[in-house]
């Protein structure tokens, strides 16, 4: 099927036999010209098929009004939850919004990075892929004067120039060992997540704090590393049960880590709470219908991608002063069937749903 060719704003002038400054203001619907000329231009306009082309407009005032994104994955409710935020708010301060999915992968991530760069989006968020070691491809985009804002992952090295807009993965992880150990459990293990990324050494940092804060202690081989999926969640718990003498309770990394967990235990024959209690960072809208419903750490997804745009459009607005802006937004632990204790289970869960 042949392309059709591209309608500008002298076709219509053509076809009207006005200017084509004529044209161009009774698109925008300026003053100057007359409602009457106004319909009749967009009329025209919309039976020759013209669409406006922003980015050259937009390129005129050296902006495009495109942010662009760079996310692991989109099949994620957490993921999916801040990509609304992101593009919600966007959208209300006229920007569009460039999407691309790096899929856990360094190499697409670049790439797509290039891609938006080329695009002349006016700043780009990401959040690093787990294989993200490099930071190269980061100072380059600043260096091409694009701002970059990390949502949520950060690479180990620092990128000069950067901001962040990130969870309290520290604090939150606090919060979840603490309950655990208030209701009298003290063999505690921690399942998945990625020492190499801010998410898995914070929250492990926060696991261990928690731990020390009560005088007890981190087994390094309750430390078990992998990922933030389900499989990694799996894993884990079937390395744990091959040490033999297992944890009384598992602080998972994420909740697809601990739909992993929970997978393992019923594989090996042992009930959740009862047998092996479970606390998760992070939650997913089908988390009330797990059984038993999980305990989680909760993660403001709508503030984050709030907060990711609205930070993005300050730099880009102030590109003249410092260019770096640090936020972190708070967590709270929403306690449901696990991690409350055997007592609290046998009095009917009186702390479900509970929001602490």
């Amino acid at each position: 099927m042949k392309r059709k060719s591209h309608i500008t704003l002298d076709d219509i002038a053509k076809r009207l036999k006005v200017s084509r400054v004529t044209v161009s203001k009774a698109l925008r619907g300026h003053p100057d010209i007359s409602e009457r000329t106004v319909k009749l231009v967009r009329k025209v306009a919309a039976e020759l098929g013209y669409s406006p082309n922003f980015i050259a407009r937009n390129l005129s005032a050296r902006r495009s009004n495109m942010l662009g994104v760079v996310i692991p994955k989109i099949a994620h409710f957490f993921f999916g939850s801040v990509i609304e935020a992101i593009y919600n708010t966007a959208f209300e301060q006229k920007y569009e919004t460039i999407l691309t999915v790096s899929q856990e992968n360094a190499e697409r991530e670049r790439k797509h990075i290039q891609t938006l760069v080329s695009m002349r989006v006016d700043g780009i968020i990401i959040s690093v892929s787990q294989q993200t070691t490099d930071v190269e491809i980061f100072n380059w985009v600043r260096q091409m004067g694009i701002p970059v804002l990390f949502v949520d992952r950060t690479p180990e090295l620092p990128v000069p120039g950067s901001s962040t807009v990130l969870v309290d993965d520290h604090g939150g992880a606090i919060q979840a060992v603490e309950q655990a150990i208030a209701v009298g459990y003290s063999k505690i293990a921690m399942v998945g997540g990625n020492p190499q990324i801010n998410i898995g050494k914070n929250r492990q940092l926060g696991f261990e704090e928690a731990l020390r804060r009560h005088g007890l202690p981190a087994r390094p081989e309750w430390i078990v590393h992998g990922g933030f999926g389900k499989e990694d969640g799996y894993r884990g718990m079937m390395q744990l049960h091959q040490l033999g003498a297992l944890p009384e309770f598992i602080f998972a990394a994420t909740y697809p880590v601990a739909l992993g967990v929970i997978e393992a235990t019923k594989s090996l024959g042992l009930r959740v709470p009862q047998d092996i209690d479970i606390i998760c960072f992070g939650e997913s809208d089908m988390i009330d219908f797990i059984q038993p419903s999980l305990s989680c750490v909760v993660q403001n997804t709508q503030e984050l991608g709030i907060k990711a745009v609205k930070t993005m459009l300050e730099i880009i607005d102030h590109s003249e002063e410092s260019p770096e802006r640090h936020l972190i937004i708070p967590t709270h632990l929403v306690l449901r069937e696990t991690g409350i204790g055997e007592q609290a289970r046998l009095a009917k869960a009186p702390h479900a749903k509970q929001i602490v």
